[in-house]
């Protein structure tokens, strides 16, 4: 069994892998590909498109990752995850041949629908783990998007030299390899034992959310959850704008800036979770890591030299042990049968923040780097992310504590 566990994790980290690195290789050639298509050499506007693709994308999984999240507990983890790597397919190859913008929206409309990998990964995680090894299990997964964002970006970088299409081209291929990885290898994790019949009242999403109501320690962890995916945005939807802005970055240099970060995360998430988790425990885990979160933002905001985000995102990629460690506090109050429909609910939740965060950070940014701003300050999205970390950390002590006392 311990053999078969092993080599499930090997499994499930090589399809992350393929599978992030397919995103990563698009993103330093996004914001190149937006101002294409809209005729336009203002990166401010096409930051703002930027949010409306990404609430785009993430609208419609917020719909529908319940809906495969429960699935995935009917039929099993493996059909879903297959189905969901072949939609990321198709949306990039509608992505490479876009002849104008509202293609690239139509390309996001169907990954929104078909994006359940890491939902289900992460379920598939749950079912082949332990309550010893979970945070360590749940950490192999920053560890694929950690690896995955040091091959992918840097490769976009260097393709998008190529053109702005040429990486989403890379991309839909590794997706659709992805698909045929899974297909042929890619083993159950789900005995039928421990399947639940499909209810449509538990797969929308504020079905799957109320779910979480059994479970009062999950419920309390919510609020923290939404601080911490609204805090990230600025970050995930900012990075390229920000730094085209700031110290005029081209393709390839956000490219190795976010193998930087894929380097830092693998580390963190691949092998500084399992030695550093156990000894400090979940809880404390949480705190030091989302303080960690809040310090590299507040750093980001205020940088005035290029070589000061390298050297930023130590602290901020550091705080990478708080995912793992909330992620197994939350699992572990939940019983094997409903774990899809628990990170169907969580995979709702991060796309509620990311139709409302991206939009949120994006035109923060417009704002205050457009030609008529009251105060030119590009990092102000970079702050408010630092004072939702710290609300997200005072938050999980507030539901912990309740926990505690019961």
């Amino acid at each position: 069994m311990a053999m078969n566990r092993k080599a499930a994790m090997g499994f499930i980290f090589i399809t992350l892998l393929i599978d992030v690195t397919g995103f990563g290789v698009i993103i330093p050639v996004m914001p190149q590909l937006i101002e294409q298509l809209l005729g336009v050499d203002d990166i401010s506007k096409a930051s703002q498109y930027g949010g409306w693709l990404t609430f785009a994308y993430a609208f419609m999984q917020f719909l529908f990752a319940p809906v495969l999240g429960n699935l995935s507990d009917k039929y099993g983890r493996r059909p879903v995850l297959l189905f969901s790597l072949f939609g990321f397919g198709i949306d990039y190859l509608l992505l490479s041949f876009a002849p104008t913008i509202a293609w690239l929206f139509l390309g996001r409309l169907i990954a929104g629908v078909t994006g359940a990998s890491f939902t289900t990964a992460s379920a598939y995680i749950a079912d082949i783990s332990t309550p010893e090894n979970r945070a360590q299990n749940f950490g192999m997964i920053g560890a694929a998007f950690g690896l995955g964002f040091i091959i992918g970006p840097l490769l976009g970088g260097l393709l998008g030299e190529l053109g702005p299409r040429v990486p989403f081209i890379v991309a839909a291929c590794l997706a659709l390899m992805n698909w045929l990885y899974g297909y042929f290898v890619l083993p159950e994790s789900l005995d039928k034992e421990h399947r639940r019949p499909f209810e449509w009242k538990r797969a929308n999403p504020l079905g799957s959310l109320l779910q979480l109501r059994k479970y009062p320690a999950v419920g309390g962890l919510i609020g923290s959850f939404v601080l911490i995916y609204l805090a990230a945005h600025a970050v995930q939807s900012n990075w390229s704008f920000f730094n085209i802005e700031r110290f005029k970055w081209t393709p390839k240099m956000i490219g190795i800036s976010l193998g930087v970060i894929g380097v830092l995360v693998a580390a963190v998430q691949g092998g500084l979770v399992r030695v550093v988790n156990p000894r400090l425990g979940n809880e404390r885990s949480v705190y030091i890591g989302l303080g960690l979160y809040a310090l590299g933002l507040l750093l980001f905001a205020f940088a005035s030299q290029s070589w000061m985000m390298f050297v930023f995102l130590i602290p901020y990629c550091l705080g990478g042990i708080a995912g793992p460690a909330l992620q197994s506090i939350i699992s572990g109050h939940v019983p094997p049968n409903e774990q899809g429909e628990l990170q169907g609910a969580l995979t709702s939740l991060m796309s509620a923040t990311s139709i409302v965060g991206p939009l949120m950070m994006t035109n923060l940014f417009a704002y205050f780097t457009h030609k008529e701003a009251p105060v030119y300050f590009p990092g102000a999205s970079f702050l408010l992310g630092a004072v939702f970390m710290l609300a997200s950390a005072i938050w999980a002590y507030i539901a912990l504590r309740k926990d505690h006392t019961k």
